[in-house]
């Protein structure tokens, strides 16, 4: 499951502290979770109003498997900074990967709120509804995930998958997804085919 760090806003004082937050963040990108968990720590002990460290200590925990505590790192990232959608889109994954469907569901809705063009948000609220068994409201958020990023197979995939099971749809319009489907694949390796050649 994707999480989203982009590099952080600059602190308010010293100039020692925003060191400290681009190594963090250049262990964080170079997959040196072990560094990148201890600078993070150590930044929010030292300045725990820092959301960015917050972000990425949460990231970092539920990526080598410790959910219960990426859920807490994520939750206080979010409590410092409302209105970051990428905080409350790696809330809502840890919370779904904890199970708790409902409460992903709102953390996901909220990050979408915030930034009405985060594919990724509706792809994964759209995941959601479907494990919470709406199939309506699932397949709304991946044909918006789609319009947002027409080549989004995983969202076509989910989609497609989904409309196999989606009782008020005849067969004549399930076929016209898939044909949808095709012609975007088509497109999309015409394009390749199109680029690699003009570099020959």
């Amino acid at each position: 499951m994707n999480t989203h760090i982009a590099s952080q806003k600059k602190p308010e004082n010293a100039s020692s502290s925003q060191v400290q937050l681009n190594a963090l963040l250049e262990h964080y990108q170079n997959g040196q979770f072990g560094e990148a968990e201890k600078l993070a720590v150590s930044i929010t002990q030292e300045f725990p109003q820092y959301q960015f460290a917050w972000k990425v200590l949460g990231s970092v925990l539920g990526q080598t498997g410790r959910k219960s505590e990426a859920v807490d790192a994520n939750q206080t990232a979010v409590v410092l900074s409302p209105q970051d959608a990428e905080a409350r889109y790696n809330f809502g994954n840890m919370l779904r990967e904890l199970g708790r469907l409902e409460e992903a569901e709102g953390s996901y809705t909220q990050a979408i709120a915030l930034k009405p063009d985060f594919v990724e948000a509706h792809n994964n609220l759209g995941d959601v509804l479907k494990e919470l068994g709406r199939l309506e409201e699932g397949v709304a958020s991946y044909k918006q995930a789609i319009a947002l990023k027409p080549d989004n197979y995983k969202a076509w995939d989910n989609l497609l998958f989904m409309l196999n099971y989606y009782p008020q749809l005849s067969s004549a319009e399930l076929y016209r997804e898939y044909e949808a489907y095709g012609a975007c694949v088509s497109s999309a390796n015409k394009r390749q085919f199109a680029h690699g050649s003009r570099r020959s």
